[in-house]
């Protein structure tokens, strides 16, 4: 017996398989409808809600706070004692009145808020006073309590100094290669020190280590240095004055001065700087040479 099979057979499979297809997608498609709240869930949300409201669970004691020694340097100090000034900030009244008045336009010290900023002069003080001091006394409570702000307006009124500091165009302004006329007053008071023949030495090098208040976690070995604190490698150029005309930075306290010394400006360009048997001075950490190279 011969057995046939319709072609309606066939499309009605085929129908069949369409319309599974068709439900498929629509199962797939459709957004699964959202869970009213529960009880519990509605319980938490207020809670989290109070507690953001709130910000402390518990009540705070608040820490009384003296009218710190701030105050007392910048009015009193500054006119009537210079060196006592000098020895809270590491700086003479003269530098400090011109580092404000270079920095106080910065639109780091605008503010847009109802509540004005402090004055520029009291935040580049705090500022001076944390970095000119090393150990248990640069630390942010011992830096709070001589200036009379919380640890966190430490903090902010370090980063806003520095911040502006850092502007290239500051940074041009206040390290600069001297003038022809600085040169040769560079040149005049090393001869009258000395003798004429060394009078072509006008600026001089040497390294400086910046101990750092913690010991770093990747690298640590290569900031401990001779000294055995954890530091940076600072390359220091300057006139007999000590005017800064040339700085490097960016080395670990493990680098040879040699090293550190072959990353600064003055080296790269040392060509156009030194002139006829123009020369610098160094100590014995770096090497003597007749010409001017990376080496000296």
């Amino acid at each position: 017996m011969d057995f046939h099979f319709s072609s309606s057979d066939d499309s009605g499979m085929e129908g069949d398989d369409e319309v599974s297809d068709e439900s498929d997608d629509d199962e797939q498609g459709a957004q699964p409808r959202p869970m009213p709240p529960s009880r519990l869930g509605r319980y938490v949300r207020h809670a989290i809600d109070a507690m953001y409201e709130k910000r402390y669970e518990q009540p705070r004691d608040k820490l009384p706070r003296a009218a710190g020694f701030l105050s007392h340097v910048l009015d009193v100090l500054k006119t009537a004692w210079p060196d006592k000034f000098r020895e809270n900030l590491r700086v003479s009244p003269h530098t400090f009145d011109k580092i404000v008045a270079a920095l106080e336009k910065d639109p780091v010290f605008q503010n847009n808020s109802d509540n004005e900023q402090m004055p520029v002069e009291q935040q580049v003080a705090i500022t001076l006073y944390r970095f000119g001091h090393d150990g248990n006394s640069a630390g942010l409570q011992q830096v709070a309590n001589w200036s009379g702000v919380a640890k966190g307006t430490v903090g902010l009124v370090t980063r806003r100094v520095m911040t502006a500091i850092l502007r290239p165009d500051f940074m041009g302004e206040a390290v600069h290669y001297p003038t022809p006329e600085e040169k040769e007053a560079a040149k005049h008071w090393v001869e009258s020190h000395s003798c004429r023949a060394w009078r072509d030495g006008w600026c001089l090098v040497d390294g400086t280590l910046v101990p750092l208040f913690e010991r770093p976690y990747w690298f640590r070995e290569s900031y401990f240095d001779r000294k055995s604190n954890y530091s940076l490698n600072v390359q220091i150029v300057s006139l007999p004055n000590l005017q800064i005309i040339d700085f490097g930075y960016g080395y670990t306290g493990s680098t040879h001065d040699l090293t550190a010394w072959e990353a600064t400006r003055i080296v790269q360009e040392h060509e156009s700087v030194f002139e006829d048997d123009e020369f610098i001075w160094a100590d014995s950490a770096y090497l003597v040479c007749l010409s001017l190279s990376p080496c000296l």
